[in-house]
C-alpha cells in the first residue's frame, strides 16, 4: 500500500476512481459475474409479454464463495495491514463464508462468529474452508459483540460486513462491472441489510444511474435510518434475517445512501418467497431469500419500470440448501435468458 493510497482512503468520500483501483487489486481472486436479461413478464407472471428491453439480472450468487461478499472480503485482506493473528468477522452467514474463503486463499488465519439463525449451508461452508467457527446468540449483533471481545484479546483484525471503507470499496465493484456490461443502464435495484453493497454501488455511479434499495419489511434498516435522519435500531424479523437484518445500517454507509440512493422499498416475506420461485421458473436460478428481494419488488409492483427503462436487479447470493429453498413444481422457462460475460472458474492465487 502506497502512502498516497493510504491518504486517499483516510480522506474524503469514496469515489469511482478509488473503486476502480480497488477492483484492480481484488480482480485476480474474483469471478466477473455474468448478467442475464429476462422479460419482465417472466418474473411477474403477467399474461402479456413486455415489449421493453427486459430486466437485467446481475448474478452475484455465482461469485466465489456464493455471494457478492467476496469482493469486500478480499478488499479488506489485500488493502489493510493484517496482523499475524489473522482476521475476525461477525456475520449472519455470507460475510463469514466470504472472509473464510478469502483468508483460505491468502493463507490468513480466520475466526468467524455467526448467530444461531445462520443457514446450514453457510455454516458448513465456513467450516469447510478451515476457519475457526463460533456459533451463538440470536442476532447478528450478538456475534458482533463476541467478535469485538475476541479481537481485543487476540490482536486479530476485524473485517466488518458493511461499515468499513474497504468493504464498501470492494462491493462497489459490482456497479463497475454492471456499467461495463450494460451500457444503457437507467436503474439498479439493490438488496439492503447493513448497506455496504448499496453504498458501494451508489458511490460508483454518483447519481448517473438511479439506485433503489429494497428491504424486507421485517428488517427495514435503511428505511428506519432515513426516517430518523441517521442510523437507528430496526426490527430484525424476516425469512431473510440471516443476511438482511443487522439491526441498523452503518455510519459510513448512511451518508452515501443519502447522497445517491433515490428511494428504498419494502417487501414482505410472502413476496420474497414468491420471488425465489419466480426466479426458478423463469431462469432456473436457485437463490436464498435475501437475494430475491429485488425480484419481489418487481413482482409486487413496488417498483414498476417505465416503458423503455433499462433496469437491473442484483441477485446477491445462493448459499442455501434445497430443503430451505422449498422448490415447487415449476414449468420450463417461458423465454430463454440472455447471458453475458460468464466466467466459469474462480481465480486461485496468482501464479498457482
Amino acid at each position: 500500500m502506497t502512502g498516497a493510497a493510504q491518504a486517499e482512503r483516510e480522506a474524503g468520500p469514496i469515489s469511482a476512481g478509488e473503486i476502480r483501483r480497488t477492483y484492480q487489486q481484488i480482480r485476480p481472486y474474483l469471478r466477473r459475474t455474468p448478467t442475464l436479461t429476462v422479460p419482465l413478464a417472466a418474473l411477474t407472471g403477467a399474461s402479456r409479454d413486455d415489449a421493453g428491453p427486459g430486466v437485467v439480472l446481475k448474478l452475484e450468487q455465482l461469485q466465489c464463495a456464493g455471494s457478492f461478499k467476496a469482493r469486500g472480503a478480499f478488499a479488506n485482506l489485500l488493502l489493510r495491514e493484517i496482523p499475524p493473528a489473522g482476521v475476525i468477522a461477525a456475520s449472519g452467514g455470507n460475510h463469514g463464508v466470504a472472509v473464510a474463503y478469502a483468508a483460505h486463499q491468502l493463507g490468513v488465519p480466520a475466526t468467524i462468529f455467526v448467530p444461531a439463525i445462520a443457514g446450514r449451508a453457510k455454516i458448513d461452508a465456513i467450516r469447510s474452508l478451515g476457519a475457526d467457527l463460533h456459533i451463538g446468540g440470536d442476532r447478528y449483533a450478538d456475534g458482533g459483540s463476541a467478535a469485538q471481545i475476541w479481537a481485543t484479546e487476540s490482536g486479530a483484525a476485524q473485517v466488518p460486513a458493511f461499515d468499513q471503507r474497504e468493504t464498501i470499496l470492494g462491493q462497489g465493484s459490482v456497479g463497475l462491472e454492471l456499467s461495463e456490461q450494460i451500457s444503457d443502464l437507467d436503474t439498479v435495484l439493490v438488496p439492503v441489510g447493513g448497506g455496504g453493497l448499496i453504498a458501494g454501488i451508489a458511490a460508483y455511479f454518483t447519481g448517473a444511474v438511479r439506485i433503489i434499495g429494497v428491504e424486507p419489511d421485517g428488517a427495514p434498516t435503511l428505511t428506519r435510518a432515513r426516517a430518523h435522519g441517521g442510523p437507528a435500531d430496526a426490527p430484525t424479523g424476516s425469512i431473510a434475517a440471516d443476511v438482511l437484518a443487522p439491526g441498523r445500517v452503518g455510519d459510513l454507509v448512511f451518508p452515501l445512501t443519502q447522497s445517491y440512493v433515490s428511494d428504498v422499498l419494502l417487501v414482505d416475506d410472502k413476496a420474497i418467497r414468491q420471488a425465489q420461485h419466480a426466479l426458478w421458473r423463469s431462469t432456473r436460478l436457485i437463490t436464498e431469500p435475501a437475494a430475491a428481494v429485488t425480484s419481489a419488488a418487481l413482482i409486487t409492483g413496488a417498483y414498476r419500470p417505465a416503458p423503455g427503462e433499462r433496469a437491473a436487479i442484483v441477485i446477491t447470493g445462493a448459499n442455501t440448501t434445497l430443503s430451505d429453498f422449498q422448490t415447487p413444481a415449476a414449468a420450463e422457462p417461458s423465454s430463454p435468458p440472455r447471458v453475458r460475460h460468464a466466467e466459469p472458474k474462480c481465480a486461485e492465487r496468482p501464479g498457482r
